[in-house]
């Protein structure tokens, strides 16, 4: 039940001290209490066993700890692992672990539901309930470490912002789980490692630029033609492909970081020479690389996935052009767990 106290986490580590000097405690308290939060993904003042008792009831009297759990899990027969977390108000999202032989990746949600009305999503159909808080993105990628040590005897490797939600339409959260992510007090992961998956909000592309983030950039481009990029993705009309392209060549002047292409091929939408034409054409504007994923159909509507040769006939072409390009193959496929195509299940 949703609580009129404040989650404890959106504190800084200089809140945190500053509020235990003002109750009369001392200051290093609260980076006892900032290294259980974080580093330690304490759920409850309970666990912190280091700080007195009179110091927790003190905790639990102010604030709350908003902590996910983790509902259910459903493994696949190909390893994929998917988690259903329900949030304190008992809104659900889905994360995604997933296992090749040299590492482990999460995928995690940054909103409930999304506010873009991509038309081959499943999340897509969910309309956005709200944001997820810092903490919230924070405890997905705990939680997947968890798992990736328990059943795969390794830690996580890995993190793509691929899951529910637009991350950039939730830009400030997402930077501050990034930045907990990346620290050594949170989970002490490279910045390298982490990729921000975008529908293409170009305005927000600069911005990471600006901010001069060290993550990856990755984007669903999905067609290089205005009309059929409109027709997949409609809210694009509001962020043309002339304004997209400028806000990547942005993006790489300020960052020489690559971009990534993410790029489904569906039968009868662009699975036709003009549509490879016009993605090669686009791919010279900027250092890059495409990922041709396998789509997996949210049910027998227009989109479904082309045949194998028209997946080839992009390889060919891309190849051709010194453009280097991979097949994602749909993983999870009998627990219904493809990044970007998450859906509520609850």
């Amino acid at each position: 039940m949703q609580t009129t106290k404040k989650d404890i986490r959106a504190l800084t580590k200089e809140q945190l001290r500053e509020f235990f000097e003002k109750n009369g405690d001392k200051a290093f308290r609260g980076n006892q209490v900032y290294e259980w939060l974080w580093s330690k993904s304490a759920h409850s003042f309970e666990a912190m066993t280091n700080v007195s008792k009179e110091t927790r009831e003190m905790l639990q009297a102010n604030f709350v700890i908003n902590h996910i759990k983790v509902d259910t899990i459903q493994r696949s027969e190909d390893g994929t692992v998917k988690n259903a977390v329900r949030l304190h108000d008992d809104l659900i999202v889905e994360s995604v672990l997933i296992p090749t032989k040299t590492r482990t990746t999460a995928c995690v949600s940054s909103q409930v539901g999304c506010s873009l009305d991509c038309n081959f999503c499943a999340t897509a159909r969910l309309k956005r309930m709200r944001n997820l808080e810092p903490g919230e993105i924070y405890d997905q990628v705990a939680a997947i470490d968890n798992e990736s040590r328990l059943y795969f005897d390794r830690p996580l490797s890995n993190i793509v912002f691929m899951g529910m939600g637009e991350p950039l339409m939730n830009y400030p959260n997402v930077m501050k789980s990034i930045e907990m992510i990346t620290s050594k007090e949170g989970l002490g992961m490279s910045p390298k490692r982490i990729t921000v998956s975008t529908s293409g909000v170009s305005k927000m592309i600069k911005k990471m630029a600006d901010d001069e983030v060290k993550v990856k950039l990755a984007v669903s481009l999905h067609s290089a033609i205005e009309e059929t990029r409109n027709k997949i993705m409609p809210f694009t009309k509001s962020f043309p492909l002339p304004e997209l392209r400028e806000a990547l060549e942005y993006w790489y002047k300020k960052t020489k970081s690559a971009i990534t292409y993410e790029y489904v091929v569906w039968k009868g939408i662009n699975d036709d020479k003009q549509s490879i034409d016009a993605l090669v054409k686009f791919c010279k504007y900027v250092p890059c690389k495409v990922n041709l994923i396998e789509y997996n159909p949210i049910d027998d509507g227009e989109f479904q996935q082309a045949s194998e040769q028209a997946t080839q006939d992009y390889i060919t072409a891309l190849e051709k052009n010194k453009i280097t390009v991979k097949v994602r193959r749909s993983r999870g496929k009998d627990i219904d767990a493809a990044c970007g195509q998450l859906a509520n299940k609850s």
